[in-house]
């Protein structure tokens, strides 16, 4: 049998815990992409699975429960060609990858463990969860096509490194909200 080089584009999502955004980018785009993306996650620390995270996939039909909350440094001696960080505190805090990694992007989501803080109630911690997911769905949908040219020009999602701004989701006004 004949070992042929997986063609896929190698991409790795990246977040401050690796519990909730990453988790959920990777769960996507395995489940919606995986013809095209080879997905990973990790985040600056390891906070462990979030269960919300979890549940609210598992209600779209993506099961990540077997997936497992990673450290960057755990995953530094991959070659991506895509690091595609989800908040500003990783983008700011993103290590240099050795190897092969082309290309640096930048599309910011808000955080839905710090969002539910003070929400007491179950349904509506949830509904929170699903926004963000929806949101990281339409952006995972986009990919890879909507990524930038390795020349650094903007792409339809977000930006490269260098520029700021959070973009809520599909058609919203970049920038106001901070990362």
């Amino acid at each position: 049998m004949c070992d042929e080089p997986d063609e896929r584009m190698r991409i790795l999502f990246l977040c401050t815990g690796n519990s909730c955004r990453s988790q959920m980018a990777e769960g996507w785009a395995r489940f919606l992409r995986g013809d095209r993306i080879l997905p990973f996650s990790a985040g600056i620390r390891a906070d462990g699975m979030n269960p919300l995270t979890v549940a609210v996939m598992s209600e779209a039909g993506v099961d990540i429960s077997s997936q497992y909350s990673k450290k960057v440094l755990d995953v530094m001696d991959g070659s991506y060609n895509c690091v595609i960080t989800l908040c500003g505190h990783a983008r700011e805090t993103c290590p240099v990858f050795p190897g092969e990694t082309t290309l640096f992007f930048h599309r910011g989501f808000e955080d839905p463990a710090e969002l539910v803080i003070g929400v007491e109630d179950r349904e509506e911690r949830l509904e929170i969860y699903r926004r963000i997911r929806d949101l990281i769905r339409e952006f995972v949908l986009s990919l890879p096509d909507s990524l930038p040219a390795v020349s650094g020009e903007q792409g339809a999602w977000g930006t490269p490194f260098g520029s700021t701004e959070l973009v809520e989701g599909p058609g919203s006004p970049p920038g106001g909200m901070g990362s």
